[in-house]
């Protein structure tokens, strides 16, 4: 790989997250090596469909010296326009990376120092990050197997756009972001689309004059670190909500879409065959989404009350429409629909890392990305530090933060060796 096989830090993964790392590293004078198993943006390039893009408006991409400049920042970035924007973040940065090296292993070595095993060669170092994310496996019920094979199935990172998926109608299981995204993307089409609606929440887009995402930093949600929220470790599990930034953004009311002909279902419950079944939970996951979108316009109302803001008032929502005899059993086939697209998320793949850093459900442990297991740290996750860790707004602070205790620790390691 290098003449030398010895970092003070390696960093895994060369995405927003590892990229900012590298810089953070850079500014400080620390030797590092970034290790990418693909290429930069590689995930925002491949993983997306066409018509992708972010839900969040631009003024909150604030990668580390590297700030939206466009002349659209209250606009959202497309796909290739993500890409782009990550393409020169890594000229900016001009990480040390080797793109195309997938790591196999990190663990401790018998002298204490930390062994990462590589497509091209071992490595030791002193400080590893792993800066992979959480979207490693594609989540597909296990009972997904028992589907009529004459039915096309694909998971949501393998969703393109509707012309992939054959003739007929499509079953679109989720309503996280991905799912609603998809749903209204195959329904703007003309396709017939029917949407599992799980437990995921939404909220507004545009609220009394203003975006919400405007409205929650004024109010300091955003600078909320994990120890001051109110729901403590458990946010970090919550489902993101739903709205879209496409067509210069809108919320996303699924009543809304029933109203125009999708067909809404509970969640998913089962296959037999070429039928589906449903739990009978359709209108309280509607209900749920719609307690926490009027929730968050409570608490904006709060807001400008509190401060005495002169912003116009807005109408109380009013569901538009009311699941009636909703089926909970669809048979595809006398139905017409020819493909389902999962849209349930992913779950980390972390069985690479040989170390003792997880709790008894896998999941790392970490206070702001500095694990218990020396040497070794974690970045780019929801909730990491604060809710902007896991994109674009707060993975800055975070790299800065992580940067700077390893450069700590080094420095007092030669102190000590001196």
């Amino acid at each position: 790989m290098t003449k030398a096989t010895h970092y003070p830090v390696v960093v895994i993964g060369g995405g927003q997250a590892g990229l900012s790392v590298s810089h953070e590293l850079k500014k400080r004078g620390v030797d590092h090596l970034v290790l990418e198993k693909n290429r930069v943006a590689h995930s925002w390039r491949n993983d997306r469909w066409d018509s992708f893009c972010l839900v969040t408006p631009n003024w909150q991409c604030r990668l580390p010296d590297f700030p939206y400049n466009g002349n659209d920042p209250k606009g959202f970035m497309l796909k290739d326009e993500i890409v782009a924007y990550l393409e020169d973040f890594a000229r900016m940065v001009d990480p040390p990376i080797r793109e195309g090296v997938a790591v196999t292993r990190v663990g401790r070595g018998k002298t204490g120092v930390l062994e990462i095993d590589t497509s091209n060669g071992p490595l030791t170092a002193d400080h590893v990050v792993v800066a992979t994310g959480g979207y490693d496996v594609p989540i597909v019920p296990p009972y997904a197997h028992g589907l009529d094979k004459s039915i096309t199935q694909i998971h949501s990172v393998d969703y393109r756009n509707p012309d992939q998926l054959p003739p007929g109608e499509v079953l679109v299981v989720g309503s996280g972001q991905s799912g609603v995204q998809i749903m209204e993307d195959l329904h703007l089409a003309g396709r017939k689309v029917h949407l599992c609606v799980g437990p995921a929440p939404r909220s507004p887009r545009v609220y009394r004059g203003k975006e919400a995402t405007e409205w929650l930093m004024e109010m300091g949600y955003y600078a909320m670190t994990i120890d001051k929220h109110p729901q403590g470790e458990k946010a970090k599990e919550k489902t993101n909500h739903y709205l879209s930034g496409r067509a210069r953004g809108h919320e996303i009311d699924l009543r809304r879409f029933a109203r125009d002909g999708v067909s809404l279902y509970g969640s998913m419950a089962g296959i037999d065959g070429s039928t589906v079944r449903f739990a009978d939970d359709l209108a309280t996951n509607l209900d749920d989404a719609d307690d926490v979108y009027v929730s968050i316009r409570r608490d904006i109302d709060a807001f400008i009350a509190a401060n005495a803001i002169d912003a116009p008032l807005e109408e109380p929502f009013i569901p538009v429409w009311q699941p009636q005899d909703t089926p909970l059993a669809v048979d595809c086939a006398a139905q017409g629909i020819s493909a389902i697209v999962w849209a349930i998320g992913f779950r980390p793949n972390y069985s690479w890392i040989e170390l003792p850093v997880f709790d008894g459900r896998g999941a790392p442990k970490y206070d702001r990305g500095v694990s218990p297991v020396e040497g070794l740290y974690f970045i780019g996750l929801p909730w990491l530090h604060t809710w902007g860790s896991g994109r674009f707004l707060g993975v800055a602070e975070d790299a800065a933060h992580l940067a700077g205790v390893m450069d700590a620790r080094l420095n007092a390691r030669e102190s000590v060796a001196a």
